[in-house]
């Protein structure tokens, strides 16, 4: 059987991230988890290990674009159309989502891999969400929202929004130069932070989660931007991302005979099944159901905030926080700060709630542990 060459990349696509799924689903990476020990329990490992796997995906994705293996001009991390509102409210409302939801994108595939009817439940409002806010009713507050607010970085003499092309622009320094100090200086600098922590450095399922994603990111830029390239029938260059991915699977699987599978859908595809195999393999594939009322709405608001905030950010923990800032562009570092605060504050709310606090009280508290004191 001789595959055409959209085929070949969408299949390289899956088996990559068929080894993602695996991968998460073993090591339990988990963004909302990393910085719930961090917020909760003062314990910054899984946060390390998560910055582990974006200090590799940045040294390795920064490698490619340095040499012209890859060009990421055409991304949509480096367009001129900055829209910082959109990557602001859209993360935060993201951060909020995903810890209601129990769990950011791409550890809600993990979970449906796993056998987890609650993060399926999630998933279908989410990806129903994305579509709507990408081509549906939702389009119309999303243009709203980021129209006013967006700054056509191309009128201001820039050519993308990374860091080495306003930077070089701005100073007439080597745009590589740049490129090359910001690997070492940012890269670098994650990954020796990262690996400051002994139990990142020793423990094997840690230097699993952080290495194994990074290069899986890096992965999915070879296969777009070097082995998708082709004259006649060229590849878009794309990361890993699930926002986004989420709504086009779902509208692929309904209109399957009249559509064509992208990088995106198969990435979905590829970390469920992933996933699904590892749980399959280990014996852990275990059925879970809502355990309340009030479970089964949480995790309906938290599809509906991830599924639009996700596409008002351009990503979600792992398309803005990983590989969205493997290209060092400003947009994934404002989506990725809005991400965390968002997380932060909901988990802060959530304790004292639960503790028993009123709504203005556990206010109150959340601003005076989050917010620098004087």
């Amino acid at each position: 059987m001789e595959f055409e060459h959209y085929q070949l990349i969408a299949l390289y696509g899956f088996l990559v991230a068929m080894a993602f799924g695996a991968i998460a689903n073993r090591t339990h990476f988990c963004t909302m988890g990393a910085i719930s020990d961090w917020i909760n329990m003062g314990s910054r490992t899984r946060f390390r290990v998560w910055l582990l796997a974006m200090g590799i995906a940045i040294i390795g994705t920064q490698s490619l674009y340095l040499t012209g293996q890859v060009d990421l001009s055409g991304t949509i991390y480096h367009g001129t159309a900055f829209s910082w509102f959109g990557y602001m409210f859209g993360g935060f409302l993201f951060g909020i989502g995903m810890t209601i939801g129990s769990g950011c994108g791409q550890r809600t595939l993990v979970r449906v891999g796993s056998g987890n009817l609650k993060s399926l439940v999630l998933l279908l409002v989410l990806a129903v969400t994305a579509y709507m806010t990408l081509r549906g009713l939702l389009a119309l507050v999303r243009l709203e929202i980021t129209g006013p607010t967006t700054i056509d970085l191309a009128e201001r003499g820039f050519a993308s929004q990374g860091f080495d092309e306003l930077i070089g622009t701005a100073t007439g320094i080597s745009k590589t130069v740049i490129g090359i100090a910001l690997t070492a200086l940012v890269g670098g600098g994650i990954v020796l932070y990262a690996l400051r922590d002994r139990k990142v450095r020793t423990e094997f399922d840690n230097l699993l989660a952080g290495v194994g994603v990074g290069l899986v990111i890096v992965a999915a830029w070879f296969i777009t931007g070097v082995l998708g390239y082709d004259d006649f029938e060229p590849t878009p260059v794309e990361g890993v991302s699930f926002i986004n991915p989420v709504g086009n699977t779902l509208a692929y699987l309904m209109t399957y005979t009249g559509s064509t599978i992208s990088f995106g859908i198969v990435l979905v595809l590829g970390t469920i099944a992933g996933s699904f195999l590892y749980s399959l393999l280990t014996g852990t594939l275990r059925t879970e159901v809502f355990h309340d009322r009030s479970d089964l709405v949480n995790h309906l608001y938290g599809g509906v905030l991830m599924g639009f905030g996700g596409v008002l950010s351009l990503g979600c923990t792992i398309g803005q926080g990983i590989t969205g800032m493997s290209t060092l562009a400003p947009g994934s570092v404002l989506a990725l700060l809005s991400i965390i605060a968002g997380g932060a504050m909901t988990m802060k709310m959530q304790y004292y709630l639960y503790d028993g606090m009123g709504w203005w009280h556990a206010v109150k508290c959340t601003a005076s542990d989050l917010l620098p004191s004087k």
